[in-house]
């Protein structure tokens, strides 16, 4: 059976080469489950500790998922994209090729708007909130090989599987403040580093219940219905609606959503 540094490694090689919510889970619990690479308002750098958790089948930990990133109500948010994570319908997707089609510099510049990207979803332990059981930790895949994926093989080659639960070891995220060409702050990763090797806990029960943890993922990060995702298509704004259990869209909605522009801080 191929291990996990295999897979890994086998992995990355392929992606440097090659250009109502689905769950019942609070938004308070779901909030626990993220792990944030982001620095406080008044933090101009700083450093957080987490230890990636192995796989019960020796896969890679690093699940590919798409995301449409878009400004909704002033806010961006990121969405799941049924397109190309499930084959299903996608009105987002379906705009952009739309869009592309036409042959027009506009509508082609227009499009990336609406564009979804690849993203890696990694299960972690939050060293400075340990209380808070897993976590996920989700980046983007970044075609330059600049981003956290490339700072983190370097580790894996070097150092050999870091997710084993016994001899692994913790990584150290460096994190600064850097600017939009506007003056936006957002938070960037400047450097990985690692720890000596250690156990993922000193006690056993700990240790095992966090490795055979049963959450995914899937749990976290909510999809939203396809009718959520039309109502972005045509530029409206959805509103969860707690008496009726549902989203509202259409005329019952007085706000307008606004597409583009830079993201000021890097949500989770």
């Amino acid at each position: 059976m191929m291990s996990s540094l295999d897979a890994v490694l086998s992995q990355y090689e392929k992606n440097t080469q090659s250009f109502g919510d689905s769950n019942k889970m609070s938004q308070e619990e779901r909030m626990k489950k993220y792990f944030a690479a982001i620095l406080k308002d008044s933090e101009k750098q700083g450093q957080k500790r987490l230890r990636i958790l192995p796989t019960k089948d020796g896969s890679s930990p690093f699940v590919e998922a798409w995301f449409h990133e878009v400004q909704v109500n002033g806010q961006w948010v990121k969405l799941y994209d049924p397109g190309k994570n499930d084959n299903e319908t996608s009105p987002l997707n379906e705009i952009h090729d739309e869009l592309i089609s036409t042959g027009n510099a506009a509508d082609k510049e227009l499009a990336k708007q609406y564009k979804s990207r690849k993203f890696y979803i990694v299960k972690v332990v939050d060293r400075d909130n340990p209380e808070d059981g897993v976590k996920f930790w989700r980046f983007k895949h970044n075609y330059k090989n600049e981003g956290v994926l490339d700072k983190i093989i370097p580790i894996w080659r070097n150092k050999g599987d870091i997710t084993d639960p016994e001899k692994g070891r913790d990584l150290i995220i460096e994190l600064t403040k850097s600017k939009t060409p506007k003056g936006k702050e957002y938070t960037t990763v400047s450097t990985i580093m690692y720890d000596d090797p250690c156990p993922v806990h000193t006690d056993k029960d700990v240790m095992n219940q966090w490795v055979s943890d049963d959450l995914t993922w899937q749990d976290v990060y909510s999809k939203k219905p396809v009718e959520y995702l039309e109502a972005i298509a045509r530029g409206e704004v959805p509103r969860w609606d707690s008496d009726a259990g549902k989203y509202i869209y259409g005329n019952d909605v007085e706000e307008t959503m606004s597409m583009g522009g830079k993201q000021s801080i890097v949500d989770p």
